[in-house]
This record gives structure tokens, sequence and C-alpha cells, in this order.
């Protein structure tokens, strides 16, 4: 089976990635032999259709490798799982842009950000766009860049899908197109190389734009249906690896007799830590398996060849939003056993301490959801302002 031989190669790749986890922080990005040699075992064709050369691995088999990965290491995590998840919103461009992109490789990676900092002003055959965006995890490598614009006309937004709300759309270009500004000094998942784009005058073609939520994706199969509800799955199949490698740490940690000061017993001799780590232990797999759960029936439910409804759409993304706050919790129980110890670089606690709260910023997995989620519940407009 292609996904579960995927799956082997990054069990493979684990220990020489989590020895290499320190270096890859200190660069802000993926080492170049690193990346390519995840490229050449296919690491970044995950979710690429086979017509195109490409796995087209089911989306719970996904994020048991993104897990994978980002147990391993959070910042290589999450740029795989941007690296791969990139496809899913490139299938919404006509179909011909789509296969000219592929044409070549189906090692297509790609980089951007979804928030709408930038201007598309409309001119003739498309649009004139001028922007700068943060967030856009590993541009450094990638071949094209997306960003999402407010469309103006005659200098004035125009109106998008409710009221107050401006038509925004997602443009495509180039990364030698770009200015790539190196502001990606963060306090998480610093391995990422999330830095800003920013583009001014371009010229971009309409061919070469779509909207991410009322556009119909030009490439048939399960995977290419609702991208948004998927992403906010795979942000939290990254929350569950990385919380999984703090559960790790802490056992190695209380196996070499780690004792606290002051304490009477060493710390894995220590009723609370046993109790505190079987319940962290516990709520991890509870979270890992309403994942599990969710894509499952996400993926009954496109597989059957139906849209997920709007209501279901949110539940995903309200699952993502509950797994990634569990996830954090777990790894707050493991950095704070691990005592003065997990204070330090030389422990990876701390790393995961703050890899998992970066990752919980991120607005694909935000409260916001968990209102909306429970709004469907009572009937009510959930309302899809800023989440």
């Amino acid at each position: 089976m292609v996904a579960q031989k995927l799956l082997a190669t990054v069990q493979d790749f684990a220990p020489s990635i989590i020895a290499r986890a320190a270096e890859i922080e200190a660069a802000r990005e993926l080492p170049s032999d690193l990346l390519r040699d995840l490229v050449a075992a296919g690491c970044f064709r995950m979710f690429v259709p086979r017509s195109h050369g490409g796995l087209e691995i089911d989306l719970p088999s996904g994020l048991e490798i993104l897990e994978a990965f980002a147990r391993a290491d959070g910042s290589t995590g999450w740029t795989v799982m941007i690296g791969n998840e990139g496809v899913l919103l490139r299938a919404l461009l006509p179909r011909h842009r789509f296969d000219a992109l592929y044409a070549d490789s189906p090692d297509l990676i790609g980089a951007g950000s979804v928030i709408p900092r930038g201007e598309a002003k409309v001119i003739d055959h498309g649009f004139e766009v001028t922007g700068r965006w943060p967030f856009a995890s590993g541009c450094l490598h990638s071949k094209w860049l997306l960003a999402n614009c407010v469309v103006t006309e005659n200098g004035h937004a125009r109106p998008g899908p409710s009221q107050d709300v401006p038509e925004t759309r997602f443009v495509i270009f180039r990364t030698e197109q770009a200015q790539i500004l190196d502001t990606w000094f963060s306090s998480g998942l610093r391995g990422t190389g999330s830095h800003d784009i920013a583009v001014e005058r371009l010229k971009v073609a309409h061919d070469d734009t779509f909207d991410l939520f009322s556009g119909v994706s030009s490439v048939p199969g399960p995977l290419y249906v609702a991208a948004t509800a998927q992403f906010s799955l795979h942000i939290a199949s990254v929350g569950v690896g990385i919380a999984q490698h703090a559960i790790d740490d802490i056992i190695a940690l209380a196996g070499n007799q780690k004792r606290r000061l002051f304490a009477a017993a060493a710390l894995s001799d220590t009723p609370v830590f046993q109790h505190a780590l079987a319940r962290a232990e516990i709520d991890l797999r509870a979270a890992r398996a309403l994942l599990r759960s969710e894509a499952e029936a996400f993926w009954a439910t496109a597989s059957a060849g139906r849209i997920p409804t709007m209501a279901e759409q949110v539940r995903c993304s309200a699952t993502g939003s509950w797994v990634v706050a569990a996830a954090a919790a777990v790894v707050d129980v493991c950095y704070k056993a691990g005592g003065g110890t997990a204070l330090y670089d030389s422990s990876p606690l701390q790393r995961h301490l703050r890899d998992i709260h970066t990752l919980t910023q991120h607005i694909g997995v935000a409260d916001g959801w968990l209102t909306r989620a429970g709004a469907f519940l009572l009937g009510k407009d959930p309302g899809f302002g800023v989440a």
C-alpha cells in the first residue's frame, strides 16, 4: 500500500530528523540536503493526483504521515504539511493551468498566506496585485507562491458574499516575482521559514486566481473538496505529533532517574507524576482517535461524491481546534514535569512547548470554529467574520 510505504519511509527518516532538530531551528528552515532527500522520497507529492504523478493518499492516511513527521520535529512536520496541502488550493485553478503547473514534475512545492493583506485591482484580462503577506511557511524553497487579496474596482473594494465582507481572491505567481522579507524570528516552529512575501503592481492573469470559498475544484476526487476543512485536520495532526514527542521525552527523562529539587523520590517513582503522565497519554490518545474519526467521516462523505455541508465542514474545523488545544495541554503537562531541566535549550521539552503554542495561534484552529460549530448545533447563523 502506497500510504504504508511512505509512512515507513518517514519513520526511517525520523532518527536523523530528531538529531538535527537544533540545526533546523538555528537555520530557520529545513537544511537543503534534508529537503532534497524528502523530495526524492516522494514526501511532497502525498496529495498530488495520480494522474499527475502523485500518490493521492487518502486523508486519514495522510494525517498519520503528517503526525509521524511532526513527532520527529515540529518544524519539519509543519513544512511538509504546507508543501503538501497547497495542491488542494491549486486544484481550484482552471484545469489547464493546474495541468501546466504539474506538467514537469509532481514535486511542485508551494507556499503562501491566507491573510487578505493584498489588493487585486481589476484590469483587462486579470488583476494588478500589490501587497505584503506574513506567515509564508517554506517560501524560501518554494517554486510558486499564493496570496490572498481584496478585489478592488474603480478604487473601491468589490462586495463579497455577505454584508461588510469584501470579495477576496487568491493569486498565484512564481517565487522569483516576489520579494521575500527576512521576518521569521519567532518563539516556535522556528525552522519553517515562515517569512513575509511581497509584490508591487504585479500583473496576474485571471486564470491564475481563484475564490477559496465559492471555487470548484477542477480536479476530480475526494481529496480536492472542501480544502479549508481538511487544513484544520492537517494542523491538528501536526499538533498531535508534537505532543507525542513531548510524552516520549518526559518518559525518557523520568527513565534517567530525574529527581526534582527537594523531592523525596525520583520522578518516575512519584505517584503524582505517574497519574499526570497517564492522564496526558490518555488525553492524547483520545484526541488522536477523535481526529481519526472526523477524518474518516469526512473521507466517507467525499468518497461518496457528496460535498460536505457547511455544518459538516465547520465541525471538521472545530474538531481540529479542539484537538490542538488538547495537544497543547499535554505538552504543558510534560514541560511542567520536566522542572528546571526543561528551561534550557538542551531540553527538547522547551522546543515542544514553543512549537505547540505557536501552532495554536493559527487561524485554521482558532477558538472561533468552536463557536461556529455551537451556532450550527443551535440552528443559528454562525457568521464568518474573524475567527
